[in-house]
């Protein structure tokens, strides 16, 4: 079938950022390739403009924009790594960026948005809430609305990270990357499977938020309903546009308990020197759980650490003094 992006899609997509969205380096540890027994390769999108992946996706949609439509501004509803990064690319084309944001929305994400200039608008924390409120701004305004991750030009952006890894190391045998609303991993699965069609391609997903694992499991589209888990940039369903290519391009969703989570972060920051949030971590934890295949099928495997939005004040080892 015909899928909202192809790989050319990303390639365009990389030309647009190119010189505007970081390059992101590759990382690799020695002591996690001991624990996970394999090749590790860490695609870094916590050094990645606004520290998240998300900057790629919407520097990609804004620069997309007509002039007409650049104009009018552009509105968005988001927790946190998507609101920064609109804010950040409506600031470099200067334009308005209007930003919906619950009121449950992390201190750390929200003084980012503000601080790259956005107008931002709370609204209660349901995606009722969200919908109906940025909704409303756009008939206030006439600003275009970019969705978080169901958009087509959000989706190809967020693929250019995989390119990248791609491009760095050919001879991968697997690329894993978190899932939410599915916006990376479409773009990912996208990426590698049209730069090298064998490749396999993993999703983790928090248990808490198992809206893809149960998609896939089922074979038909499970919104999320009543998500729980530390990993805060997981909580979305996913969209429209993401699933049919989740559902035929990734080959399976490995589901983590928090605990991994938490785990699989720690590892990260203390061993690679990787500072990543939860939602990162999830990846990591998806490839050290039993469920994933063995070292001696996949031998090297690409990891995409999505993002290092971290509120300091409230890390889960110093919350949870049995982690």
């Amino acid at each position: 079938m015909t899928f909202a992006i192809g790989i050319e899609d990303v390639r365009e997509a990389a030309a647009r950022i190119a010189g505007r969205a970081h390059r992101t380096p590759l990382m690799t540890c020695g002591t996690l390739d001991r624990v996970a027994r394999r090749r590790l390769f860490f695609k870094c999108e916590q050094l990645q403009k606004v520290g998240a992946f998300k900057f790629r996706g919407a520097c990609n949609a804004v620069l997309s924009l007509s002039e007409a439509e650049a104009g009018r501004g552009v509105v968005t509803h988001s927790s946190g790594n998507h609101a920064q990064a609109l804010a950040l690319a409506a600031s470099m084309r200067g334009i308005a960026a209007h930003v919906v944001m619950p009121s449950t929305s992390i201190a750390v994400k929200r003084r980012a948005v503000e601080g790259y200039g956005a107008r931002i608008i709370e609204c209660e924390p349901t995606l009722e809430a969200r919908e109906a409120t940025a909704a409303a701004v756009v008939e206030e305004t006439g600003g275009t609305f970019i969705h978080p991750y169901d958009r087509a030009e959000i989706m190809a952006g967020q693929g250019t990270a995989a390119l990248e890894l791609m491009e760095a190391v050919p001879d991968l045998d697997a690329v894993v990357a978190p899932v939410g609303g599915g916006g990376l991993l479409s773009g990912t699965a996208v990426a590698s499977r049209g730069m090298r069609p064998g490749i396999r391609v993993f999703a983790g997903e928090p248990e808490g938020a198992d809206d893809a694992f149960r998609s896939k499991e089922a074979g038909e589209f499970i919104p999320q309903t009543a998500p729980r888990t530390i990993a805060d940039g997981l909580l979305t369903s996913m969209g429209e546009l993401t699933w049919p290519i989740i559902r035929d391009r990734v080959e399976a969703v490995v589901t983590v308990d928090d605990e991994a989570v938490v785990a699989a972060m720690r590892l990260l920051w203390e061993r690679a020197k990787c500072l990543v949030e939860p939602s990162s971590a999830v990846a990591l934890a998806a490839v050290l759980d039993d469920a994933f295949p063995g070292p001696d099928e996949l031998p090297a495997v690409g990891i995409i650490l999505s993002g290092g939005n971290v509120d300091l004040d409230r890390l889960p080892w110093r919350m949870n003094a049995s982690m």
